[in-house]
């Protein structure tokens, strides 16, 4: 489709001279002799790009541009100046106009103009599809009561700077509700930056979040920007705080208390702007009486404390989340949509979801690619989680869909010997579900990177070995 420009200005010959060489060079193009009829064409049509003469008569071209800049917020508008509007072209630009030409016309600046707006128009336009795909990635699904209380948490601690701390158990979507406050917060332009405290070993996480300097310290050989740097003007995410080593929460008690961080093998003090949301699934009371978190960093984060329910807990948002999930799930793998009867939503609310929102989500994803029903039922959903396809499957731990040549822990004698073989055949299972991809499988079974490596070192587990 040819991008669209609408030429706004009194002047036929203009007008017409415009409309010559634009379409000459692909474009499509609208005219209009006054402010007014440009307005309404505006509205009507939709252009990608804006022309608009600063001098005519009736409404002129200042009047135009503000009443444009309210209707469109990401079409460009170039102002066109004659040399007794130099500078009334100047405060266009400042009140919003993306650019502006001087009369008479240069052609050469004219198409590199065109280019460069009709360029930001789209870049603008994908980055807003962009965000939208990611709000509805990380949107809060459900209606239940108590859901409604953690929404009202959300908004009443968004517009502050207040400390957030985010308790409750593995796989709720503790994360979503700290993407929540940051996307309604007054930081909402400055970065959202997430930081696992239980996947970055405790050699390295001061490294991660405050940075350090080359050669601070053996293979520092380059200087690193910490996290808390990063998250300049906008929003810090420590998940799982819980974990972090006392030697650390004392760093991060004194960025809340003073705003300023040292970079490791550093003097020079940086201030910064940050807002923190932490959240764990510990309670940090009794990690206080075990003199395994600090009191006064707890009192720190605890100023806005939000409680999200365990999956349990509000049941009846399970057919919203399924249908959420389903759909995501479509769209991103180009996948078909299938639908769900009333008794497989049923059958769905009656399991026991111990990964809570996470778990649903792998369980959704796995009935969509492993269950040939359209619509699935609840026969395709038996007790227990299992997924009935052509190939004999059981049940594993978790409910987890492994197959039946697992002898580790179908034929185990001892009970040291069934753990160790249903976790490896889980950790199979879960490893062939996400593609043999390390990263995604720690995030989804909630344990660090490195202790996965660890287990596939353990039990020998390997994708040549281990992929059919």
């Amino acid at each position: 489709m040819k991008p669209r420009i609408l030429v706004i200005d009194d002047e036929p010959a203009i007008r017409d001279s415009l409309k010559m060489v634009l379409e000459y060079e692909g474009y499509e193009v609208m005219q209009a002799a006054t402010g007014d009829e440009g307005v309404k064409l505006v509205e009507r049509e939709s252009p990608d790009l804006v022309f608009l003469d600063i001098k005519m008569p009736g409404m002129d071209g200042m009047e135009v541009l503000q009443k444009l800049k309210h209707m469109v917020e990401n079409t460009p508008i170039v102002v066109f100046s004659g040399h007794g509007t130099i500078n009334a072209a100047v405060e266009a630009t400042r009140l919003g106009a993306f650019d502006f030409i001087e009369k008479p016309l240069d052609t050469n600046r004219l198409m590199v103009i065109v280019r460069n707006a009709v360029d930001t128009r789209r870049l603008k336009s994908e980055n807003k599809s962009y965000r939208r795909d990611a709000e509805k990635k990380y949107q809060i699904v459900g209606d239940s009561p108590s859901l409604a209380v953690v929404r009202s948490a959300i908004h009443k601690a968004a517009p502050t700077s207040a400390t957030v701390l985010i308790w409750g158990e593995s796989g709720v979507g503790k994360e979503l509700v700290a993407r929540a406050i940051h996307r309604d917060s007054l930081r909402r332009d400055g970065a959202f930056v997430q930081v696992n405290c239980a996947a970055i070993p405790d050699e390295l996480i001061e490294s991660e979040l405050f940075g350090h300097e080359k050669g601070s310290f053996t293979g520092a050989t380059d200087r690193q920007i910490g996290k808390f740097e990063q998250a300049d003007k906008g929003t810090i995410f420590l998940d799982e705080v819980g974990d972090m080593s006392l030697k650390t929460q004392a760093k991060v008690l004194r960025v809340l208390q003073e705003q300023e961080l040292e970079r490791l093998g550093s003097n020079r003090i940086i201030k910064v702007d940050v807002r923190v949301i932490a959240a764990t699934n510990k309670n940090l009371e009794q990690e206080i009486d075990r003199h395994t978190f600090r009191e006064d960093l707890f009192y720190r984060l605890n100023v806005v404390p939000i409680h999200v329910p365990a999956l349990r807990d509000r049941r009846d948002d399970i057919p919203a989340l399924v249908r959420h999930f389903a759909d995501l799930f479509a769209r991103d793998n180009n996948f078909h949509r299938k639908t769900f009867t009333a008794a497989a939503m049923e059958r769905l609310k009656q399991q026991h979801w111990r990964g809570n929102i996470r778990e649903l989500r792998n369980f959704v994803e796995r009935l969509m690619i492993m269950t040939s029903a359209e619509p699935i039922d609840a026969r395709d959903i038996p007790d227990g989680g299992a997924i009935r396809g052509d190939a004999p499957m059981l049940a594993g731990p978790g409910g987890v869909v492994v197959a039946r040549e697992s002898p580790a822990w179908m034929e185990a004698v001892t009970l040291q010997e069934f753990k160790s073989g249903s976790e490896r055949a889980y950790l199979v299972a879960r490893l062939r579900e996400h593609g043999w991809n390390i990263s995604k499988t720690a995030e989804v079974i909630d344990t660090p990177r490195s202790n996965l490596y660890k287990k596939l070192e353990q039990y020998q587990i390997s994708q040549e070995k281990d992929a059919n």
